[in-house]
């Protein structure tokens, strides 16, 4: 295997087929993390937040939190916020939040209070969808103007459903013909509302973290809704820290009580299903006989990505849950059938695991694909037909005709999963394959390739 790193664009050159073997620590939950430092931002006292890896979406966070004047101190393993004065001034009605405790600090992190109290809010989002969409409602808290600024492949998302929201709460929205950057005027109340979240469920969870700060008790009811795990990790979150939102048993309505307070709390993220979810399907197409061992994945959690468990299984991978974490082995691989419309993000491991099982494999919720990072369907679809495979999109539904690939090189279209899913293919390849500009992985995984060189072995 090597190694080869350009100083003007990274690429990462992985030698055909290998073995997965050993034991590996799943990454933080950016989704738990993103979430966390935002009620972290807005509650009273100071949130410790334990971590293994701070992606580049968690830094996106970090950055709106300091910019709405929460201070931030950021330490190898633990994050620690000091709820904003302004936002917590807002839900508390001018009562002070409790000094800051002890920790490991990077006093770097401190904001000035910016005495001119009618100044634009400048928050810069990266390019970290659930960012804007989350944070959003959050600074309109305030009730200054602010704007919400993007990077690279956000530039390009929809960002529309803001402006067809947020005026229901009494905030204007100013978009780029629905795009970033978007621009907010007016001062968030609560209120009753039905909306659509067949499209995205991360403007919801905004409304969800910010309406329980307002002095209304807000109705939402909900059609379409999707990724339904993560409006429970919200909930569960917010519940971490002292926020009661009540749901039904089919997600169609959310009761937010108003006038409530978020009191700082000291928390472990937990691991990243979504990003566990390629290690799984390493371990399913090139596990070895003693498996792969896969530590800080939460099999109680709400993540929908969980679900990457019952779809190998499927597939025929074998897997087993222990008490030091879950292990995964190959199996004899057939075709399979997944609905993977409230888990879109399995999409790119999944193809990868239907693209190393003979037969053809179909994956349903195509429709969720739109607004990723890149076009994501077509994305797939050239990536398995540079490595030599064979796929398709047929209305909702990823068709993969599991066949050998010989390798290739592989443009990622700076999406962190397809670049991610090129390194799990090169696995089972005859030949080598490039991964261009694979830097991308920080978005939601620093340290990818060589966390799973460290997995990786020759074949036997």
């Amino acid at each position: 295997m090597r190694l080869a790193v350009d100083i003007i664009g990274v690429m990462q050159i992985t030698r055909s087929r290998g073995c997965i073997a050993g034991s590996i620590v799943a990454p933080s939950s950016k989704s738990y993390l993103q979430r966390a430092i935002a009620a972290g931002a807005v509650a009273e006292g100071v949130t410790r937040l334990h971590y293994k890896t701070l992606c580049e979406d968690a830094q996106a966070a970090i950055r709106v939190a300091r910019a709405l004047d929460a201070e931030v101190w950021v330490g190898p393993s633990l994050v620690e916020i000091r709820g904003s004065r302004q936002l917590v001034g807002h839900c508390t009605n001018g009562r002070e939040s409790a000094p800051s405790g002890d920790g490991a600090r990077d006093d770097s992190g401190r904001v000035e209070e910016n005495v001119e109290q009618n100044a634009e809010l400048l928050l810069p989002c990266g390019e970290s969808g659930l960012c804007m969409r989350m944070f959003a409602p959050i600074a309109a808290l305030v009730g200054r103007p602010a704007v919400l600024e993007a990077q690279g492949s956000l530039c390009k998302r929809p960002m529309g459903m803001l402006q067809k929201v947020l005026p229901e709460f009494g905030v204007k929205v100013d978009t780029e013909e629905g795009h970033a950057p978007v621009r907010l005027f007016g001062k968030l109340h609560g209120g009753n509302l039905c909306l659509d979240a067949s499209e995205s469920s991360q403007l919801l969870t905004g409304l969800l973290l910010a309406l329980p700060l307002t002095a209304e008790q807000s109705i939402l009811t909900v059609v379409n809704p999707t990724s339904r795990g993560y409006l429970d990790l919200t909930i569960s979150v917010c519940a971490r820290f002292g926020v009661r939102i009540n749901r039904d048993r089919d997600y169609s309505k959310f009761v937010i009580p108003g006038n409530q307070h978020y009191q700082a709390t000291d928390l472990a993220v937990e691991g990243d299903w979504s990003a566990g979810a390629f290690l799984v399907v390493m371990g399913a197409i090139a596990g070895k006989e003693e498996g792969l061992l896969i530590r800080g994945l939460d099999l109680e959690s709400t993540q929908p990505d969980k679900a990457i468990l019952a779809a190998a299984r499927s597939a025929g991978a074998k897997i087993a849950a222990k008490d030091e974490g879950v292990i995964v082995r190959k199996g004899r691989l057939r075709a399979f059938r997944f609905d993977a419309t409230d888990c879109p993000d399995l999409f790119p491991p999944l193809v990868v695991l239907a693209a190393a099982t003979p037969g053809r494999s179909v994956i349903k919720g195509v429709h969720r694909l739109r607004g990723k990072e890149s076009d994501r369907a077509q994305s797939l679809v050239a990536m398995l037909d540079s490595l030599g495979g064979s796929a398709h999109v047929d209305g909702d539904y990823f068709v993969v005709e599991g066949k050998a690939l010989h390798g290739g090189v592989v443009n990622p279209n700076n999406d962190h999963r397809i670049a991610m899913a090129a390194e799990a293919a090169s696995l089972i390849t005859s030949g080598e394959v490039t991964i261009c500009d694979s830097d991308c992985v920080g978005k939601s995984w620093p340290g990818f390739f060589e966390d799973i060189y460290s997995i990786r072995v020759n074949p036997t």
